[in-house]
Parts: C-alpha cells; sequence; structure tokens
C-alpha cells in the first residue's frame, strides 16, 4: 500500500523491513506523516463516524524478533484524534505470532506457524495487554471493539476447528481483561461461510439479550476480485451478488442474531467498461476490450477513468453500501488512503463514492439490476 517505504531496500513484508539499515527512521517519519489528525477530521467531513485501526502484535512484545516497536503510541495518538471528532474505533490485531496467514498483511510473508508451539499463548498474552488497556473505562467513549486477528486462513497448517476453539478463549481473555463490558468483541470470519460462525456466537453470547451489546461479533471481508467465479462477472453481475450478501454473508446477522460486520470492501471490480456504460468481465484494456473508447477499470488509473466506468463504479458501491447499511452491523472501507479504487479518498474527489457517504443510491431496492 506504501510502495515509496520500501524503496532502495530488499524487503517485501515489515519483517524483513524492520531489519533494513535506518528502519527505525523511516518507520518514524511513516507513522508520523502517512495517518494524521486532519485525515480524522477529513473522514468525520464525509459522514465516516468509525475507524478500524490495524496493529501489529510486535507492538507490544516483539521478544526474540527483528520487529521494531513503537506503533502503540501512534495508535494512542490516533484514539484521541477520533474522540476529538466523535468518531470510534476498533483496535485490529493484523498480525500474529507466527504469522495466520502467510501474506504480507501480517506482518511476515512466507510460512503459517501461528497454530504452533507458543505462539497462540503468546497471541493471548498480548490481547490481555490490549484489552487491559484499550478495554479499560478510560477508553470506553471511544474504543468500541476489539478485533481478535485479522485474515487468519483455514486451510494448510491452520485447522479451523482450532480457530475458532481459539476464538473462544481469546474471547474469554479479552473479556476477562476489559473493564469496559460492553465492548464488541470480534473474530474474522477466517475465510468460511458466515453461518458456521453461529455455535461459536450462541455459546459466547448466551444471557446477553441486547443484541446491541452483544459481546462477539464476526468480521467478513467482501471483495469481488480473488475469485474466478467473481471474474467472469459483468458489473450487473458484480452489483446483484453485493445486493445478495444481505442473504447469504450478512444473513446471521438479522433478527438480533450474531452481529455481522464488513470490515473490509473496496470498490474495484474486474470489468471492462464500453463507451456505452455496457460492462463485460476484464481486466486489460488491451486485451479485454473489444470496442473503440472501451477501459478496464482496474487496469486505469482512476484519474483516468471516463464518466460509463466511474459510472459503474458508483453502482457497485452504491449496491455495497445499501446492503450493509440495511443489513450489517458496521462496514470499514479499505482503506482511506491506498492506490487507485482502494483509497476512499480518491473515490470521494472521483465521485464514485458519494458525499456524505451515506447519500447513497439504493439500487438494491430499485430493482435496476439483473441479467438476461
Amino acid at each position: 500500500m506504501t510502495p515509496e517505504v520500501f524503496n532502495g531496500v530488499n524487503a517485501n513484508d515489515q519483517y524483513t523491513f524492520d531489519q533494513t539499515p535506518n528502519a527505525q527512521a523511516v518507520l518514524q517519519n511513516h507513522w508520523s506523516s502517512y495517518f494524521v489528525e486532519a485525515d480524522v477530521q477529513r473522514l468525520a467531513s464525509y459522514g465516516i463516524n468509525a475507524l478500524r485501526i490495524p496493529i501489529g502484535y510486535w507492538a507490544y512484545d516483539n521478544t526474540n524478533t527483528p520487529y521494531l516497536d513503537g506503533a502503540d503510541a501512534y495508535l494512542e495518538g490516533a484514539l484521541q484524534w477520533a474522540r476529538n471528532a466523535n468518531m470510534t474505533v476498533w483496535v485490529d490485531l493484523h498480525g500474529a505470532p507466527g504469522s495466520q496467514n502467510g501474506f504480507d498483511n501480517s506482518g511476515r510473508a512466507g510460512e503459517v506457524d501461528w497454530q504452533r508451539g507458543d505462539n497462540q499463548a503468546q497471541h493471548l498474552r498480548v490481547l490481555s495487554i490490549i484489552a487491559s488497556k484499550y478495554g479499560s473505562n478510560a477508553y470506553a467513549d471511544v474504543v468500541v471493539g476489539i478485533e481478535l486477528v485479522n485474515e487468519p486462513i483455514s486451510w494448510g497448517n491452520n485447522k479451523y476447528d482450532m480457530i475458532q476453539q481459539w476464538a473462544g478463549q481469546a474471547y474469554t481473555t479479552v473479556r476477562d481483561a476489559a473493564e469496559n463490558k460492553n465492548l464488541q468483541i470480534i473474530m474474522h470470519d477466517a475465510f468460511q461461510a458466515s453461518s458456521s460462525w453461529l455455535h461459536v456466537s450462541k455459546n459466547l453470547n448466551a444471557g446477553r439479550h441486547d443484541p446491541r451489546f452483544a459481546g462477539f461479533g464476526v468480521d467478513t471481508h467482501l471483495y469481488q476480485l480473488y475469485v474466478d467465479e467473481d471474474n467472469q462477472l459483468d458489473q450487473d453481475g458484480h452489483v446483484a451478488k453485493a445486493c445478495g450478501w444481505a442473504q447469504s454473508s450478512l444473513q446471521p446477522g438479522q433478527n438480533g442474531g450474531l452481529p455481522m460486520y464488513a470490515g473490509e470492501w473496496t470498490a474495484i471490480t474486474n470489468v471492462c467498461v464500453n463507451p456505452d456504460g455496457s460492462t463485460i468481465a476484464g481486466k486489460s484494456t488491451r486485451d479485454d476490450c473489444k470496442l473503440a473508447g472501451c477501459q478496464c477499470a482496474a487496469d486505469t488509473p482512476t484519474e483516468q477513468w471516463s464518466e460509463a466506468t466511474k459510472a459503474q463504479v458508483k453502482r457497485f458501491v452504491d449496491a455495497q453500501l445499501a446492503t450493509f447499511e440495511k443489513n450489517g452491523a458496521g462496514y470499514f472501507f479499505w482503506s482511506f488512503k491506498g492506490p487507485g479504487a482502494w483509497g476512499f479518498y480518491n473515490g470521494i474527489e472521483g465521485g464514485w463514492i458519494p458525499n456524505p457517504v451515506d447519500q447513497f443510491t439504493d439500487i438494491c431496492s430499485e430493482g435496476v439490476i439483473g441479467r438476461t
């Protein structure tokens, strides 16, 4: 997301970056400039009322690792900025000991060792530290949620039944350490059907009768980019699928059940847009477009998007917003400042994200989707 930070160094994740010369100074500069109070105020002006802020476990325990600490001081500052703007925050443990997924977003790309050795026990100790601090009553006005772990895979070295068992242990760890008993404790769905978490929720939320304050919730990340089935859709198909999340991914949250959050979503799909506004599946303007003036959203810089492309992207955004607002417990765009269609700011400036964000067109209720 920030390739400039890696310029001139041989590193592909934070684990390797933190071992490079001058890493501490580069990190300090990044932490102090990438996200500042003006960003919080700007986001609030667009109608955003909550932030999901990721942080790695090593900010609290980097023993026997090359990870550099110090990020928690900037999280502390961000919480005060959010408080000043009347916004709330999830503290999201994004990187876990041993790597929960082998992706660079865990801090270390490669092997998945999260369920091996002492890693999950260390993870629980870090969660206890986080919950003791940010689950205290002193933060109850701003920290409304703690996410136990981001995107653990449920295949390969990770076993899904062990993930669910650990989630129960982690929930208890956070609940016991937190003074704020209205704190939402969130678990990522581990890329499994959200309905498969219902029995976990039933056990953990037993006796909590007010669904607004159900202690355990599930975070699902809703993208339409990464599987072949999605990449065969035109934009009507993407819109229809986004509207359908109400009856699939978010369904366990309805009627006072398991709180379901769209913890990550984005604007981009792999479609190409013709000058007349019609769409086809595709990623490459050169390879997939058949008509003059056609452009594929994924490989065209957002500042070069045609009005037809912007309109089609906005339809997808509107469909997601309508679905999340009506059927979910909350949602977080990934990310506030990112490249192309991954950047919320870019969407506001380009007009394909509504401003304010709740002024979307409820395309799912208008009956304007479908395929023939």
